[in-house]
């Protein structure tokens, strides 16, 4: 255990180590865990956690070994890391990649976690602005955020378009990426291309919190305040409150975006390892749809500097004010863990979304009866979107080395849509639809949905002295999936079998290998569903089989993670963008995709704390596809896969000095195919991020007044960062199209620019 002290960074964390060196060894004979093999932040063993449920007369005597673990994980926090918290040290049997709150403190307060992830190496990140109030798009492995599981403490949360509404970044304690692999008892239902969790803060055991005001270019302002209450009485209850206000113009053409949120967190923790949590938040947002470029429209603005963004004439059909979407969320996540008497364990966790608002866009001119003519609007207006589940397992410890787990989930998702019309006001602005004085006709009415029954076993297994752990999980999934319009109604119910078996073993204190091999589904979202009509078929489900191996070394220097992985698709579903943020799914058949994930990282050295990342994919379309409206069979066997650039490649650097940061990070995505039959394209292209600040030593009730710097694209590159959909071919005619720019008359995909250069200047203290 010699190599512990190396960790240490001060004479008195050596003798406090030594201390639980000693102690450590009498815990390690109890079958204690090591502290080196366990997940960060994860509670003791489970053979711990029954002793302390003990009564004191069974109890091995009080506390040193308790203190001892106490003072251990303080001491360790701080070197858990590397890249200066662009890289964790993670000890899951399957890839993990994490970024925690030493790095998100350096980013922009108004980042979204697209932001902080796009710097790991299986991800190529899209965000349509540069200040987060629109999300963006994910793209990984070959397939995309659309395949992926996007939680919030465990819990179902907003899609990457509009991942805003679910936390913001202050109270974030760290984003983690399960690249193509989630665990049996998440309440997932498409989780092809892994997960992506965000983790609350943790209520401070002391009253305080953390204010701080943003300014910034394209008129940014924004304000941040919140309340930790510390503990309540003697309750051992603690809690949170707290609130932003953004403003910011659009950084392309003409539009003001606007974003209120509020997040609430309580916790409550037993001595015998049982917790309870609660997370609520409510968001409100009122900002400019986006004109997402064709690629025409992209190279006009490369090259003469014509923008292709909303305009500020209220007599333009393009006006701003007339492109705008309006929505609130809220959210809520309530796990809670109770440790039962002999040897049984209760883990429930229910979740609720809730979401209400309104798209409008310009819907043409109307002949009123007495000849004139006036502009109208239309909208999407979603009368409610609901998804409500809750997730019951009961485990029980079989012997010391075994955990086995019973569970069922229940999800019901719902959304109610329709698409009424409105005359536009006088001003050129789009009135509410609900306005019935502005109001002309309801529109269809549609509502789709699905329910989810879905029953799960897992064991977890430890052996070799805690060397060896084997997790293996079997999930059955029972959907039904309805789809009603004025035309019709049409349903169905089908069933998927999701097996998993994870396994991982630690070679020594610095290495270890782990192996992934899991099933996972895909199935339209009810939004989708939405847009396909009764006459349409439900497309069938997606199904991935996959399989990954790993090798991890960690020391006082570096910590490396490299991860090979084999990806098998069947009944591949993607979504073809038809303007106003609204998509429609269809199938593109069969697809293989593999590569290798790399990440190395420095454990900070004088300061300086290193991180690179690559990712090589080889991912091949195994189908040729039909293209329904030319009636052609696209040769597209063979190909490229879309969207699934061969090349991702990450670079940062983190340096401190006394109270000095900064951040510098570079990301590469390489060229890809944009269209099914491969002739689109868009080639490769960089991004770039700065990061600088100084924190003051504390004055009166500021306990940490931060000034920081951030910057985004920096070298003002004009780039397209993704593809805002799928099509069939660069001459699709359903595709999103602009014929106003003459002599461009070409069909074709539309995009993500990489936003122009902004900065951001911040004033923070806790209190």
């Amino acid at each position: 255990m010699a190599h512990r002290f190396t960790l240490l960074e001060t004479a008195e964390a050596r003798a406090v180590l030594l201390i639980v060196v000693t102690v450590g060894a009498v815990s390690s004979a109890h079958g204690a865990t090591p502290l080196e093999h366990r997940p960060h932040g994860a509670p003791p063993a489970r053979h711990t956690t029954r002793n302390a449920a003990r009564p004191a007369s069974a109890a091995v005597t009080p506390s040193r070994p308790v203190r001892a673990e106490e003072i251990s994980i303080r001491t360790s926090r701080r070197v858990l890391n590397g890249g200066g918290g662009m890289m964790r040290i993670e000890h899951a049997p399957r890839s993990v990649q994490t970024v925690d709150r030493e790095y998100i403190a350096m980013r922009n307060p108004s980042s979204t976690a697209l932001d902080l992830i796009q710097n790991l190496p299986s991800v190529s990140i899209s965000t349509p602005d540069p200040y987060g109030m629109q999300g963006g798009q994910i793209q990984t492995r070959g397939l995309t955020d659309l395949d992926m599981a996007l939680l919030l403490d465990g819990a179902p949360a907003a899609a990457a378009k509009y991942i805003t509404e679910n936390i913001d970044t202050e109270n974030l304690e760290s984003v983690s990426l399960t690249p193509g692999s989630s665990e049996t008892a998440l309440p997932v239902m498409s989780a092809a291309a892994g997960t992506m969790n965000e983790q609350s803060h943790t209520p401070a055991r002391h009253f305080g919190g953390l204010v701080d005001f943003s300014y910034g270019t394209n008129n940014l302002s924004r304000e941040f305040m919140r309340v930790d209450t510390g503990e309540i009485g003697h309750t051992g209850v603690r809690g949170f409150f707290s609130f932003s206000n953004t403003h910011a113009r659009s950084w392309m053409g003409a539009g003001i975006n606007e974003r209120r949120h509020i997040d609430f967190g309580l916790n409550k923790t037993w001595d015998n390892g049982s917790y309870a949590r609660t997370f609520v938040s409510w968001n409100w947002e009122d900002f400019t749809i986006d004109n997402y470029p064709t690629a025409q429209e992209f190279y006009l603005y490369k090259h003469t500097g014509q923008g292709y963004g909303r305009s500020a004439d209220s007599g333009n059909i393009n006006y701003w004010k007339n492109n705008t979407d309006y929505w609130n969320q809220v959210f809520l996540s309530a796990p809670v863990h109770i440790v039962l008497p002999h040897r049984f364990t209760f883990d429930i966790q229910a979740y609720y979304n809730l979401g209400r608002g309104w798209d409008a866009s310009p819907g043409g001119v109307e002949t009123q009866p007495d000849g004139a003519s006036r502009n109208v609007t239309s909208y999407f207006l979603q009368g409610a979107t609901e998804r409500r589940g809750a997730v019951a397992k009961l485990g029980y410890d079989l012997d010391r080395h075994n955990h086995v787990a019973l569970g069922y989930w229940y999800e019901n998702n719902y959304t109610a849509q329709s698409y009424p019309t409105s005359y536009t006001m006088a001003n050129g602005a789009a009135p509410s639809p609900n306005a019935a004085a502005y109001r002309i006709d309801a529109g269809d009415q549609q509502n789709a949905g699905y329910e989810i029954h879905s029953l799960f076993v897992e064991d977890r297994a430890r052996y070799l002295q805690d060397r060896l752990e084997i997790e293996a999980g079997f999930k059955f999934v029972m959907a039904n999936t309805w789809n009603k319009d004025l035309y019709g109604r049409m349903s169905n119910n089908r069933t998927e079998p999701l097996p998993q078996l994870s396994v991982g073993y630690t070679i020594d204190s610095h290495s270890q290998i782990y192996m992934n091999a899991e099933g996972d589904y895909r199935q339209p979202s009810a939004v989708d569903l939405g847009w396909l009509y009764t006459s349409m078929p439900i497309p069938k489900n997606q199904y991935s089989i996959k399989e990954e191996i790993g090798y991890r070394y960690h020391d006082r220097y570096v910590i490396f993670d490299a991860s090979f992985f084999n990806y098998n698709v069947t009944n591949r579903i993607v979504n073809q963008y038809l303007g106003m943020n609204q998509f429609r799914p269809f199938s593109i058949g069969n697809q293989h995709m593999r590569g290798f994930d790399v990440m190395l990282s420095g454990r900070s050295y004088h300061g300086i704390s290193p991180y690179a990342s690559v990712e090589y994919l080889h991912a091949v379309q195994d189908s040729d596809v039909l293209d329904p409206y030319s009636g052609a069979l696209l040769p597209s066997r063979g190909t490229q896969a879309i969207m699934a650039p061969r090349v991702l490649a990450n670079f940062g650097v983190t340096y401190k000095y006394a109270g000095f940061f900064s951040n510098a990070s570079l990301h590469y995505t390489g060229p890809q195919s944009v269209s099914v039959a491969g002739d689109q394209r868009i080639p490769g292209f960089v991004t770039n991020t700065i990061s600088l600040g100084y924190r003051f030593h504390p004055v009166g009730i500021a306990q940490s007044p931060t000034f920081k710097l951030n910057f985004a694209n920096v070298t003002g590159s004009i780039v397209r960062t993704g593809a805002m959909g799928a099509i069939y071919s660069a001459r699709d005619p359903s595709t999103v199209y602009s014929g106003s720019l003459a002599p461009y008359t070409g069909y074709g995909n539309s995009f993500m620019t990489n936003a122009r250069f902004s900065m951001t200047g911040t004033v923070s203290t806790q209190f």
